[in-house]
């Protein structure tokens, strides 16, 4: 369960969150609007965790660093439809980076599981989660390249109201059965490992 509550908690405050907020403002106030108060909400959030010492996760922060480069170059450009393109070009660089990842000792994943569940080295090194790590990095990777090639059509076959509410549903979708794809997995990895329900000590520095 504390897995699940983290997992659930990273996806809404990094991903469903901001996309709710991006649309309800673009419907209100503007497509300039909107950029802002997607951004806003992240930096808002890290800021609001580092003030009650609460851990950021990678996701979240990665998610700040992506809007914050999209943000700056649309605003430089002053263009929206700039905005939306990078998007396309941050998920196939990330969905590169989590295949480059695979031919290294620490896939992606691995890299970031410590945000869901206390991993020390014994525990990462186990032959049964190295596999997970590893095919959950190569899921994430095809998500991504699936991502980017629905968004790229999108944008140039729809017009731009069309375009943010089916890349919202669609996008949101994708990510929330991302993120409990990876859950599932998990669980039946960590009942095969004896994990689940193991009173591990969790530290505090990786408390929620």
């Amino acid at each position: 369960m504390t897995v699940i509550r983290r997992v659930s908690m990273s996806l809404l405050i990094a991903v469903v969150i901001p996309t709710v907020a991006f649309y309800g403002f673009f419907v209100v106030a503007g497509v300039w609007t909107a950029i802002v108060a997607a951004l806003a909400w992240s930096y808002g959030a890290i800021a609001w965790r580092a003030v009650t010492r609460r851990r950021t996760s990678g996701l979240l922060i990665l998610a700040a660093i992506l809007l914050t480069g999209r943000t700056a170059l649309s605003v430089l450009a002053d263009s929206t439809w700039l905005y939306f393109l990078q998007p396309i070009i941050s998920d196939g660089a990330v969905a590169a980076l989590f295949l480059l990842s695979l031919a290294s000792a620490r896939p992606m994943v691995a890299r970031l599981a410590g945000d869901f569940y206390p991993m020390d080295h014994e525990l990462a090194m186990r032959p049964r989660i190295r596999r997970l790590f590893w095919h959950l990095t190569a899921l994430w990777a095809v998500l991504g390249i699936a991502k980017a090639s629905m968004t790229l059509w999108l944008l140039q076959s729809q017009s731009l109201e069309t375009f943010l509410l089916v890349k919202s549903i669609s996008m949101l979708a994708i990510n929330v059965f991302a993120g409990f794809a990876t859950v599932g997995l998990a669980a039946v990895v960590a009942r095969r490992e004896g994990l689940m329900g193991s009173t591990r000590p969790v530290p505090a520095e990786v408390r929620a």
